[in-house]
Order: structure tokens, then sequence, then C-alpha cells
């Protein structure tokens, strides 16, 4: 099992919190969620000689996405990773909110994942979990071996995501949190798109909107 540590860095206007996921044996790193510093971002890797090597999104909107270009720019051979039915998320400034927060902006992933697909990156075995409900193409990444998962904007500390933005769905965000996320271990650390980091466990059993499930 790879030896990986996240660093968690807070960007931008909603304070939205972008991971550094590093194997640190190799230096190999992921990017989760880029926010919209990819100065900050590049500069940090550099420092700490993090090898960045792909970039994971855990849905579109403009908070997550803005930095992407920009780390383009500077590793033209990274990929990024969304989620299958994310992709008119992305590409629709109306619908990924660019629009109400200009520049309005259009992006296109590199892969494109499913439901259960298992990538191989860094050294780790990352699945991907499909949980519609904050947008229609959501997409937690489970790291097993390591017990982590990032969730987005689904799974809060003691709260989870908004389901009032476009494609958003509030019986889906329910039903597929409880269905995709909290079914997990309960020892498994949940890294959120904002807030502070918590545990299957801990919401299962104190979040409001599960606990008398």
């Amino acid at each position: 099992m790879a030896n990986i540590i996240t660093v968690t860095n807070v960007l931008g206007p909603l304070a939205t919190n972008c991971y550094m996921v590093v194997n640190t044996d190799t230096r190999e790193t992921l990017i989760v969620d880029p926010a919209d510093r990819p100065d900050f971002i590049i500069k940090r890797c550099k420092e700490q000689q993090y090898k960045v090597t792909a970039v994971l999104l855990t849905h579109g909107h403009f908070d997550h996405i803005r930095a992407i270009p920009g780390l383009r720019e500077e590793y033209p051979y990274i990929k990024v990773y969304a989620g299958k039915e994310e992709e008119d998320v992305l590409k629709n400034p109306n619908v990924n909110m660019t629009i109400d927060f200009p520049p309005e902006m259009t992006l296109e992933a590199d892969i494109y994942v499913n439901d259960g697909e298992v990538l191989d990156l860094i050294g780790t075995k990352i699945k991907c979990l499909h949980v519609p409900g904050h947008t229609k193409g959501g997409i937690c990444y489970y790291f097993e071996d390591n017990k982590i998962v990032f969730s987005g904007d689904t799974l809060f500390e003691m709260s989870i995501g908004r389901s009032d933005f476009p494609t958003g769905d509030w019986d889906a965000l329910i039903n597929n949190i409880s269905s995709k996320l909290l079914t997990l271990p309960e020892d498994v650390v949940v890294y959120s798109g904002h807030g502070g980091k918590t545990t299957i466990g801990r919401e299962k059993k104190m979040n409001p909107f599960f606990s008398e499930l």
C-alpha cells in the first residue's frame, strides 16, 4: 500500500478546499478540486517537490475548476478526471455558474469516469463513486487502502451540499449519500469541498440529515 498524505489548501472567495494527495515515496501528487489559485498551487508543489500527475474533479462548479487552465499551462501532460454525467455541467457557463461569477468558462475533462470505475494513480487504487444530487455528475473518490474519501460538495461535516443549483436534486442527494457514502467503513476519513474533515462513522451517528435514518 502506498503511503499517502493529504495536504489541504483553502482557496478562493468560497473557501474551497483544494487537496494535494501525495505519495510520500515517489512525490507523485493528485490535485483534487483546484479552486482558483493556480499560482499558489504551482508554487506549493515546486517548494515541496510534488510531481503533479492528475487533477480529480468532484464536480464542475466554478469555485472548484478555475485553476485548471493555469495548471494545464504549467503541466501540459496532466490529465483532468471528472464524472461522465458532469460533462454538460463543465461545458455550460449557465450550469457551472461562471455566468454568475465571471469570467465565463467552459471546460473539457480529459477522462470521464463512470460509477464504480477504479483508477490506478500515484501507486494506489481509487474507486469512483457517482453521487448525484448536488450536481448530476458528482463523483466522490474513495481511496480504499488509505481509508479516505473526497466527497466534494455532497457530504460535509454535520451537513450536506445544496441541491438548488442547476442539475441538483434533493432526493437524489439524500439517497445517494445514504447508499454510496454512509455504507463505507466507519473509520474512513471524509475530506469535503468546504469545511473540516470528518469520518463516515461520525456522520452516520451525528449528521442531522441522517442520524434518524
